[in-house]
This record gives C-alpha cells, structure tokens and sequence, in this order.
C-alpha cells in the first residue's frame, strides 16, 4: 500500500519542520500539511516556499484532525506541547518527533499519548548552521541517516509508518534504544558541538584580555573556521540538547577534558615524543572517519 496521509501537522516550522514539508508536498505523501507556531510572518513564509498548505497559530486547532503530527520544537517544549494538545488528538493518530535527545523524552511522549494514539521517536541526523524554514531544501535529508527509537510498547503500524515516511525523504533509517542513542550522540555530536562553542569564547576571552588587536575574521584561516563551524548553531537548541542529556554531556566533557589535560601536561613539560605520540593517535582516529563504511539501514 503506498504511503499517504490525508492531514500531516508539523509544529514547529523551522529548518527540520519545514523541509521535511518540502518533502512531503513534492511526493504527494500528505493531502494536506498544517503548520503550527508562534510567528505569523514565518509561517507565511513556509506557505511560500511550499513547505506547509496552510497555517494555525493554536496547536490544539492544528492537530484535531491530524493522521500525523510531527514534533519539530526545542525538545524542552514537548511536554508542554503534548500536555496542551495530546488530548485534541483523534484515534488512530500518529506522533512523531524530530528531536537530538530522546530517553527521557520518548518515555514522557508515550505517557502523554491518549489511548489509540501512537508515538514513534526519531531523530534525523541533518541540518546547518542556519535555522528558520527559509534555509529549508527538499534536498536536506538525502543520504543522512535518520534514527527510529521505538519501545517494546510502539505500534508495529505507526512505526512502519514512520519509518517509510523517513526513507521516502532519501534518509537511511536506522532503529535503536532511545538512551544508547542518547549515549551515542552525546559523543558524537554533543560534545564536538560543547567544545565548538567553548573554543570561541577562549578565543574571545583571549582577545579581550591578551590581544585586543586580534581581530577573530581577519587573522584566521580556514582550520578555526572549520573546527568552529557548528558554533553558528541555534543556542536555544544546544542549550535543551545539553540540558536534556546532561548526564551524558557532563561525562564526555570530563574526557575531554583529561585528553586536553595530558596535552597541556605534555606540552608544558616540553616532551616531544608524547606530544607526537598522541597526536599520531589523534590521526588515526580522524583517518576512520573518511574511510567509513557505506550506511545501511536496519
């Protein structure tokens, strides 16, 4: 049966939100899509780009007649959303979510769903540095994985639904427990975003105290670029991405900081060997990222 749903709601039409719309209204998936959130002048901006039909500012209008709804607000929101609308759902409805942090949340979202009603967590792994639905693209997803964490309680259909929709965006979908995936991303995409933004504030501090001529966009060549390039990101994201996996943020972030401890110690005792030997070390653990295998789905 090809996938369809008469009414898919996306609340929170931003750069996730509202591609994932582009999407859907290119391959006709949904006969309609509803965008719900706060400004007026975005969601008019979504309608114009194709990304939503039409547009509600009251959640609890927006899903009434939903088939899918998609969650796609800072995940400090959600309980309050779900709290606000999950009872306006109707029988039969799916939720799903878009969100970076999912144990706690998944657990709070399957207690919030009314009986009938399906929730089904994933997060896909893509994005850029600018945020809102005018850096949207239809394109977004192609070839990014996207991370389905359902619980021995998920519906078997919505999250085959769910799974479908998510491969129809050109996403390679992977299914895993929701605190593994906490566990996971914590490392490979909070912490790299905790010392993104940590090394430009060292720098600013350096600047403002040791170098006040050092003018940050003139002075630095395309390694401080790259290395910092994810520090442009939303900070009212990151700051619930760190807040919501905190335990996990809070242990990577000890490693990382013995790892730059034993450099410093290293450095500072002028031992040559031991600086070439972790920084070898270093090197051949940033080799297996450009070598890594092809994704498949699971």
């Amino acid at each position: 049966m090809a996938l369809h749903f008469t009414q898919v709601t996306i609340i929170g039409v931003g750069l996730i939100g509202g591609s994932l719309g582009m999407i859907l209204r290119r391959k006709g998936l949904a006969t309609r899509i509803v965008g719900v959130g706060r400004r007026v002048e975005n969601l008019k901006t979504a309608v114009e780009l194709g990304a939503i039909d039409r547009y509600v500012i009251d959640p609890k209008e927006g899903v009434r007649d939903a088939d899918l709804v998609v969650l796609a607000t800072p995940v400090d929101t959600y309980e309050r959303h779900l709290t606000d609308w999950a009872s306006c759902l109707k029988p039969g409805a799916i939720v799903t979510d878009v969100g970076s942090v999912k144990g706690l949340l998944v657990e709070q979202a399957e207690r919030a769903m009314p009986a009938g009603v399906h929730f089904v967590g994933a997060h896909p792994i893509a994005g850029k540095e600018k945020t809102g639905v005018a850096a949207g693209s239809d394109q977004l997803f192609m070839g990014a994985r996207c991370i389905i964490t359902p619980t021995k309680t998920t519906d078997q259909q919505a999250l085959e639904q769910v799974r479908r929709m998510w491969q129809e965006t050109g996403s390679v979908v992977l299914t895993m427990d929701a605190h593994l995936h906490d566990k996971i991303l914590g490392a490979v995409s909070h912490l790299p975003h905790v010392a993104a933004f940590a090394l430009i504030n060292a720098l600013a501090e350096i600047r403002d105290q040791q170098l006040p001529s050092l003018d940050l966009a003139n002075h630095s060549g395309g390694g401080l670029r790259d290395t910092t390039r994810i520090a442009a990101s939303s900070p009212e994201m990151w700051r619930d991405i760190f807040l919501w996996n905190r335990d996990n943020v809070v242990t990577f972030i000890e490693a990382y900081e013995r790892s730059l401890g034993l450099l410093k110690q290293l450095i500072r005792a002028g031992d040559a060997a031991g600086i070439e030997k972790e920084l070898e070390r270093a090197r051949q653990e940033r080799e297996k990222l450009s070598t890594r295998p092809a994704l498949t789905a699971q």
